[in-house]
């Protein structure tokens, strides 16, 4: 039988590319977002693996979509061997004073409380599953360490996430439930695309930064995925060799 995978943040960018390389190792995988026609894209991007993608559309701040998310993929596959919390999102780079509360609410809504709703409803599952168990993957970041000057917001809730993280993966050893993050700098994708011409650095110039090719997330995220229950990855990052990042700035 196929191991069943859900992937957040499916409809482009990491989370399409990390769902195709499962669907590509044979994996079923539920594709949410909150752009139904992304993610169809997505799934017929596949090929031949077409039919083993389910798209979801969800907005994972919606804590109730969510839940209604999951209860289909147990309806369906009756268990969750595998959960990439990928969606998230960040404001343009601004100074604190700048960023409104409904701006803040928005980022922490999807960075942090939809990491939290999805992570919540995989441990429901996956303790009540039988073989009980399976693992999650949280894309935190780079800024999860060393922020980027302007990105309060995303480096608030990525730091969080690292805290998520850990919790979790406390939590989770009893019901062999392993949790893991990955730290992502400056990987190919539309996100990352202002980064050709130029972003803000800490010394306040404006600078092209080196991009690695999305592949090597994908290849990265899937080693993670492939290890069995007894063994997990805590952290990894994987990023542009020359980007800025150990003494950034």
């Amino acid at each position: 039988m196929s191991k069943i995978a859900l992937v957040t943040g499916a409809g482009s960018g990491i989370g399409r590319a990390c769902a195709l390389g499962l669907l590509a190792e044979g994996w079923a995988v539920a594709l949410l977002g909150r752009r139904a026609e992304a993610l169809q894209e997505t799934a017929a991007a596949a090929g031949v693996h077409a039919g083993m993608a389910m798209p979801l559309p969800c907005n994972v701040a919606n804590e109730q979509e969510v839940a209604e998310a999951f209860a289909r993929i147990k309806e369906r596959h009756g268990r969750l061997d595998l959960l990439f919390n990928n969606a998230g999102g960040g404001l343009t780079a601004k100074t604190p004073d700048l960023v409104t509360g409904a701006e803040w609410r928005q980022i922490v809504d999807v960075n942090l409380n939809g990491a939290f709703y999805c992570l919540s409803q995989a441990f429901k599952l996956m303790k009540e599953q039988q073989p009980m168990g399976g693992r999650i993957i949280n894309n935190g970041s780079i800024s999860a360490y060393t922020p980027r000057p302007g990105s309060i917001a995303y480096t608030a809730t990525k730091h969080a996430v690292s805290g998520l993280t850990k919790t979790a993966a406390l939590d989770g050893r009893p019901y062999d439930i392993a949790v893991g993050q990955i730290d992502i700098g400056n990987a190919a994708s539309e996100m990352t695309s202002r980064m050709v011409d130029g972003v803000l650095q800490a010394d306040g110039s404006m600078r092209p930064e080196p991009r690695m090719d999305l592949q090597a997330v994908v290849d990265t995220f899937l080693a993670m995925s492939r290890l069995p229950l007894t063994a997990n990855v805590l952290f990894t990052t994987v990023m542009a060799t020359k980007m800025p990042y150990v003494g950034r700035g």
